[in-house]
């Protein structure tokens, strides 16, 4: 369902505290690709661009978070922290938290499973476009992550599941091995991860990356493996 401008600079407004100045952005930022119109000027219009946008100074936003709020820890935490705000359960969550879902425009037959995620970076990437990286990174922080997340909880929280079980195996001396292949659906690509242990498998998972898929196999194996 397109929403029109009214509504659109109302969401805005009382989501993230922000003055809509330049609507068309927004408007491109919450079409999904399942519902592209076609322009004279740019072809296919969709919010692709302003999500690949966005990803980037999302990425940018939270590791100067991050730099600043932990002084003291090390290059590897800040990574993992980054990537627990950043990955696309977390977009994903986020999004319908904010009640962007029923803002986008889009073909829900063919939407596919990160259409939040994605709307989300692509919000990130209009109001960049719109309002430069300080008041992004405002709006960001102080109206999303510090409003609807326990940063501390998300601090604490060891979900790298992957990470978790080849410690688990390295101690019990037992041997895991991932192996990962690509499998097909009608509307995106999506990848199968597969746990081995000591030859035989025992779990598997899957996602629209390599890293998910695994962490989803991961995290299966590792509840089979504190039973044994």
């Amino acid at each position: 369902m397109e929403r029109t401008g009214k509504e659109i600079r109302a969401f805005f407004r009382n989501v993230f505290g922000l003055r809509v100045r330049n609507l068309e952005i927004y408007k491109v930022a919450l079409i999904h690709r399942s519902s592209s119109s076609n322009n004279v000027v740019c072809g296919k219009l969709n919010n692709e661009r302003l999500e690949y946008l966005g990803d980037a100074v999302l990425s940018a936003i939270v590791a100067d978070f991050l730099f600043h709020k932990y002084p003291l820890e090390s290059e590897g935490v800040l990574t993992r922290m980054r990537s627990k705000l950043v990955n696309r359960n977390m977009l994903n969550s986020l999004a319908r938290k904010l009640g962007l879902h029923d803002m986008i425009k889009m073909d829900p037959h063919n939407a596919g499973n990160s259409v939040d995620g994605n709307a989300f970076e692509a919000v990130v990437g209009a109001i960049y476009l719109d309002k430069g990286y300080e008041k992004t990174y405002d709006v960001i922080i102080n109206h999303v992550f510090l409003t609807h997340l326990d940063m501390e909880t998300v601090y604490e929280e060891d979900d790298d599941y992957k990470s978790r079980i080849l410690i688990w195996a390295q101690k019990n001396r037992r041997k895991v091995q991932f192996e990962n292949e690509i499998a097909k659906n009608e509307r995106e690509r999506l990848y199968r991860s597969i746990v081995i242990l000591d030859g035989s498998q025992i779990s598997e998972g899957l996602g629209f990356s390599v890293k998910i898929s695994e962490q989803a196999a991961a995290e299966k194996a590792l509840e089979l493996c504190r039973n044994m």
